[in-house]
Parts: C-alpha cells; sequence; structure tokens
C-alpha cells in the first residue's frame, strides 16, 4: 500500500487537509461499476413509469434495511398535497447535495440515485464507500416534481417549471428545495435532469447520451473556485461514462439563466454540475442511461471524498464538443418519394423525429414513442438513432395497414385520402421495391411509435 498523499477538500471556498486514497482502496472502474450495476440494480418501473408511491416505498425499503445509515425526512408538499422528501447518508464534513425530477417527465436519474444508495449500504465495509461515507455526506432529494411525474410533464401542477422559479419561490416545491439549500449550505450540488431526445453531440450525429455543464453564476461566465471545482467534477464524470458511450457525451449551453435554480444555487455558494441524460439508441436505452447515471454519480461522489478532483484538468470539460438538436429517430435516405399529394415522385430524404411519451393501454401506463415527420428533403447534416438507406426503393405512406414485407402490391393513383409524406404527418411509410408491369415488393414498414 503506497503513502496516504496530501489533498484539498473545498468547503464554502476554505480549505480542510485530508489524504488521498490507497491505489488498492480504490472505487471500481467505470467498466466494473457497470457490471456491478447490471448484477445488483433495483428492480424498478422503467424510469418513464416511475411515479410518487414507487418513490416512497424505495425511501421505506432503504430506511428500514440500514436506520443507523439511511435517513429521510418530508421537506415540504407539492402542489397537490404529495410528500417531497429529503434523504442523507454520511457522516462527513463535507455535504453534497442532489434533486432529481424537478422536471416531471425526466426520470431517469431518480431511479439511479436509489442504485447508488443500495451500493452504499450493500457495500459499506467496503474501504471506499467507508471513505464517502466518513467525508461526505450525502443529501438526495429524488423527485422534486412529484405532481409532474404522475401525469408526466414538465411542469409542476400550478403550470410553473419549477427550475425557472429560483428567484419568485412561487412553487411549493422550488421553496423546499430553497430551504434545504439554504438549511444545508452545500459547497457543491447536482442538478439531474433529461434532455430532448433531438439532442445530438455537435455535428456529429451521434447522440447525446449525457450533456454535462459546469453552471454559471454571472452572465460573463466568470469563474471562481467553485465554479472550476464544478468543471473539474464534471471532467471526472466524462471520463467516467465515455468508455460506456464513446463519443455521446457533450456540453451543455452555459449561457447564464437569471431565473433558474443551478444558476442561482451557484451564485448563493452551492456550485452546480448539471447532468442532463439523452437520447440513446437500442430497444431498451433505459437501462444503459440509468447505469450511466449510476456510474456518473459515484464516481463523482468519490473523487470528492478522495480529493482527486484536486488533479483533474478542467479543460477535460472545456473541450467537449456543445450539444446541438441535430438528431433525428429515423432517417430514411436517397428514397424515390411518392408522397400521396398528386405530386409527380422526386428522390428526399425523410426525417422523423418526435419524443417518449406515457401512454395509457388499457389502464396500464406504457413508453412509447410520439413521432411525425419532421423534415423531408436533403438531410444530410442530421443524424438519427437509426438511419435507413433507401437507395433504389419507394417510399410511400402506408396507405393499408394491414400491409406485410413481402406483399406484392400496387401503389395507389393521385392524392391519397388518408396521410401523406410531408412534414408534420404521422411517421408510418412503406418503403418499396420496384417490380414488373408496375407492382411493387413490400420491403419494409417503417412505423415509430
Amino acid at each position: 500500500m503506497r503513502s496516504r498523499l496530501a489533498l484539498v477538500l473545498w468547503l464554502s471556498g476554505l480549505t480542510v487537509v485530508g489524504w488521498a486514497a490507497p491505489i488498492d482502496d480504490a472505487l471500481p472502474s467505470s467498466a466494473e461499476l457497470a457490471a456491478i450495476w447490471d448484477r445488483t440494480h433495483l428492480p424498478s418501473p422503467l424510469p418513464p413509469l416511475v411515479r410518487h408511491a414507487d418513490v416512497v416505498a424505495a425511501i421505506g425499503r432503504a430506511t428500514a434495511a440500514t436506520p443507523d445509515l439511511v435517513r429521510s425526512e418530508v421537506i415540504g408538499e407539492s402542489v397537490a398535497g404529495r410528500s417531497i422528501a429529503h434523504l442523507w447518508l454520511g457522516r462527513g464534513p463535507l455535504h453534497v447535495l442532489l434533486w432529481s425530477q424537478m422536471h416531471g417527465d425526466e426520470p431517469t436519474a431518480t431511479v439511479a440515485l436509489f442504485d447508488v444508495v443500495q451500493y452504499l449500504q450493500t457495500r459499506r465495509a467496503s474501504p471506499h464507500v467507508e471513505r464517502m461515507l466518513s467525508r461526505l455526506t450525502i443529501h438526495m432529494v429524488p423527485m422534486l416534481n412529484p405532481d409532474g411525474a404522475e401525469v408526466p410533464e414538465r411542469r409542476n401542477a400550478q403550470g410553473i417549471d419549477i427550475n425557472r422559479d429560483a428567484l419568485r419561490l412561487q412553487t411549493p416545491e422550488g421553496r423546499a428545495l430553497k430551504a434545504l439549500r439554504d438549511r444545508l449550505n452545500p459547497p457543491i450540488g447536482f442538478n439531474l435532469h433529461n434532455q430532448n431526445w433531438r439532442t445530438s453531440v455537435a455535428q456529429s450525429g451521434r447522440p447525446a447520451a449525457m450533456s454535462l455543464l459546469a453552471v454559471a453564476y454571472d452572465e460573463a461566465r466568470s469563474d471562481n473556485p467553485g465554479r472550476v471545482r464544478a468543471k473539474k467534477v464534471a471532467a471526472i464524470v466524462r471520463d467516467a461514462v465515455e468508455p460506456l458511450a464513446p463519443g455521446m457525451v457533450a456540453r451543455y449551453d452555459d449561457e447564464f439563466e437569471v431565473r433558474a435554480f443551478g444558476d442561482n444555487l451557484t451564485k448563493w455558494g452551492t456550485s452546480v454540475v448539471l447532468i442532463e441524460t439523452g437520447p440513446v439508441q437500442g430497444a431498451d436505452p433505459d437501462r444503459l442511461l440509468v447505469k450511466m447515471n449510476f456510474v456518473a454519480l459515484l464516481t463523482a461522489l468519490d473523487a470528492l471524498a478522495t480529493g482527486r478532483i484536486d488533479d483533474v484538468d478542467p479543460a477535460r470539460y472545456e473541450t467537449l464538443p456543445f450539444n446541438q438538436s441535430n438528431l433525428l429517430h429515423t432517417l430514411i435516405v436517397n428514397a424515390t418519394v411518392v408522397a400521396g399529394t398528386g405530386v409527380p415522385s422526386f428522390t428526399a430524404d425523410i426525417g422523423l423525429g418526435g419524443s417518449r411519451v406515457v401512454r395509457d393501454v388499457s389502464g396500464e401506463r406504457r413508453v412509447g414513442f410520439e413521432a411525425r415527420i419532421d423534415d423531408l428533403g436533403d438531410l444530410r447534416v442530421f443524424g438519427a438513432l437509426e438511419t435507413i438507406d433507401a437507395t433504389g426503393l419507394t417510399a410511400a405512406p402506408l396507405w393499408d395497414p394491414a400491409l406485410n414485407p413481402g406483399a406484392i402490391v400496387r401503389l395507389p393513383e393521385g392524392r391519397l385520402s388518408g396521410p401523406t409524406i410531408a412534414v408534420g404527418q404521422p411517421a408510418r411509410i412503406v418503403l418499396l421495391r420496384p417490380g414488373d408491369a408496375g407492382t411493387y415488393r413490400v420491403e419494409r414498414i417503417v412505423i415509430v411509435e
């Protein structure tokens, strides 16, 4: 075991001398943490389906399992009377505040927070966990906006965006968060969100599975010790999650927003790291996104506990490409388009965009995708979660829902009475391969829902 090295922990602008971790007491690597999550993560509904009752139950299980470690309290009620909880664990002098689901329809980190709690509970005897618990006090507010989560939608039951209520404090949820921050006065906080599924890493065409921001506290976007610390923590997160999502980590726009909680908390002395979880490919995107948050948060907490952030170059954050709204869900390229509007056929790309939604199907909540034709024409500057090469194929509106791949059909003539291929129309398209005597073979049905 190598000797312990001096480090610095920032506490409200002051310095406290601690010790660096021995090399054999290190937190597991990102890949190892990801594998641990795969084996041991808590069973829970898909994040978009998590409701207030699920959070209340999870808090009850956590506090009952280790009452000497995990404690909780109610810090307020939502507009509709749902409880807003604060749970905490650890006994260290460095207080860290994490809050999730300020926007009710942004749920990924809520699930990840409880996975972090379970990790710390079940591995509390491990040197790296004991170090975190002895040097940090970790405070969490999962699901700050339970009324929005119930719908689910972004705003609270007043119709107010809580994240734009830091100054007027007209929302009970915002007042609860502000009062907790003022009581704890933590030097660092984590504002945990989800971002639009149109978000890309700059012009790369890749989805921004996670975007990071060291939040500004003035219009000049000045640096002070707190914001530099936030940049270093964001750099730590970048290096932790990039192995899980190569090329899919971006930097969130750092323009100062005078009404926002993150900007004002940073001004009030709690430097804030914003983590925005975004789109990712695959049939089960929630699994990877929760895992990324789990790895990110544990790695950041460990870096704060060990003082490893002292040695981090903020440029690892500052060199991240900015995110952009440059991503489609599905991109059909080089198709011969028969639009169904009566105009002659033409060659174009078809971009299908939209967002994830929660639908009630026979009394059961399910996660789906609400998509429309977002753009049409030369779309080479866009990326997509899925790209379909339609060279040599004809794209037409799905005029008959009973069509199946392999069927031999003829195109309807003239203008269709139903959906067409035009911006704003439903994302229901049939791809056809021309055959003999005016017939076509159905190659693929493209429906995004």
